[in-house]
């Protein structure tokens, strides 16, 4: 497993912060870079009811890679929130697993863009994903800890 070319501990960091529902998935991360990241998904557990791999599945993989490579780019003092996922999906992936590798297509201050390029165990493309993200300053205290609805909108 490659966490960072330059040894980046925020990098690093990022590798534990898959979350619950990529856990619920099953994602792995493989590679964690400023100009890359690679994580698989498995195809059982994930399949849609003709046994073909959920287009959902493909989004969330995407969806994951491209807001951890954001957040790295980003740095810890800011967020990274996804703003706009678009999936082409190819072909359907029936079994084993599928790789998702992202890279940037633009990095910037307030936005950045990836793309996932998702294949399956036979090298062939399923899915080609897109996610912009918008970057922010971290809200007071961090902004890692998990979101609570405000007083006021609660009913």
């Amino acid at each position: 497993m490659t966490v960072t070319e330059d040894g980046s501990a925020f990098a690093a960091a990022m590798m534990g912060m898959i979350g619950e529902f990529n856990k619920k998935i099953g994602l792995e991360l493989v590679e964690v870079t400023k100009d890359r990241v690679v994580g698989t998904l498995p195809v059982e557990g994930n399949r849609q009811p003709y046994g073909l791999i959920h287009g959902g599945a493909n989004a969330s993989l995407a969806e994951a890679l491209g807001s951890i490579a954001a957040a790295v780019n980003a740095g810890p003092e800011r967020a990274a929130m996804g703003l706009e996922l678009s999936c082409t999906h190819h072909r359907a992936a029936l079994g084993g697993k599928v790789t998702g590798v992202c890279t940037p297509l633009h990095v910037g201050r307030s936005v950045s863009t990836w793309q996932t390029v998702i294949t399956d165990e036979q090298g062939h493309r399923t899915c080609t994903a897109r996610l912009t993200c918008v970057i922010r300053d971290n809200p007071p205290g961090g902004g890692r800890e998990p979101v609570r609805p405000r007083p006021d909108t609660t009913p």
